[in-house]
């Protein structure tokens, strides 16, 4: 029998798993009848797990069965560092992968798991068993076909809705890359106004005696009115010259007594004599209205009273 507080002590020396299992054997006690009034408890002594080798390699010999390799495909290796070196030559040297590099660690598995292969193939080559599958064989799928037209169907819709958003992106793209050229050649405008008005402020100031900007307008207008120009050059089309063949041309009807640059300039018939009325047998004047006004009317009759 032992106090409380020297079982207590025991416990919290030993550690949390004496201290979780303390309460269980309590219970145990109490149902067991060995706990009696007073602070005093029996301590028992726990049972050793006992490590029997023997008895483990004795069962193992039970079940385990004499079978051929060609039924067990076993392949025990060493270490691998290099599949490219023979098997027999492999190293095992364990500091030459690190355990806490992932890469590493999985490419060591990669790599004894190739080097198993390469030496399980000719031991079933000399074993004559065939490692490839032929070309007519038929495995019964472990999923029904309407199973896999679903999968199908569902990787095609998220294909499409991948492609949907891509052309989303790049419209989005476009959009913005057009409104930012949108906004340079508004800019460039703002700018080349801004820069023929300040050119134009000087020029009404006299402090300068250019007029460089007038040109570059109406260049940038010629520019922009040439392929109308070109167009109107090239004269009537096919069908209105087949139509002017066929039934002639009756000359030009609208405008015909418009003046043209050429009778504009021309001045040879042209007389000052006839234009201001200065003719033979003209007068300069037209004849005057030779009846008196009315208060020359009214003092005549005055006079005549």
């Amino acid at each position: 029998m032992a106090p409380l507080g020297e079982l207590s002590e025991g416990f919290s020396d030993s550690g949390s798993e004496d201290s979780s299992l303390s309460d269980s054997e309590l219970q145990e006690a109490f149902a067991k009848g060995a706990l009696k009034p007073g602070l005093n408890v029996v301590l028992e002594a726990r049972p050793k797990k006992p490590n029997d080798v023997e008895g483990l390699k004795q069962c193992l010999a039970e079940f385990r069965q004499q079978l051929a390799w060609v039924e067990r495909l076993d392949v025990t290796l060493g270490q691998v560092t290099n599949v490219v070196e023979s098997v027999s030559q492999n190293t095992t040297d364990k500091d030459a992968v690190d355990p806490e590099n992932d890469f590493q660690r999985e490419m060591s598995f990669y790599r004894q798991a190739q080097a198993a292969v390469l030496e399980a193939l000719p031991r079933l080559q000399k074993l004559k068993v065939p490692t490839r599958r032929p070309d007519d064989y038929f495995a019964e799928m472990a999923k029904s076909d309407q199973q896999m037209q679903k999968i199908r169907q569902k990787l095609k819709s998220k294909q499409e809705a991948m492609e949907k958003s891509e052309k989303a992106k790049q419209l989005r793209a476009m959009r913005k890359y057009g409104k930012k050229v949108q906004i340079e050649i508004l800019q460039r405008r703002q700018k080349e106004k801004k820069n023929m008005l300040n050119a134009v402020k000087k020029y009404q100031k006299g402090l300068s005696d250019k007029l460089d900007f007038l040109d570059e307008e109406t260049s940038s207008k010629g520019n922009k009115k040439g392929g109308a120009n070109q167009r109107t050059k090239k004269g009537p089309n096919a069908k209105r010259r087949y139509k002017n063949q066929k039934f002639g041309f009756g000359g030009k009807k609208k405008g015909s007594k418009w003046n043209t640059k050429d009778s504009f300039n021309d001045v040879s018939s042209f007389k000052s004599k006839v234009a201001h009325n200065k003719g033979p047998g003209k007068g300069g004047k037209k004849a005057l209205n030779k009846r008196p006004g009315k208060r020359a009317r009214q003092k005549m009759k005055s006079r005549a009273r």
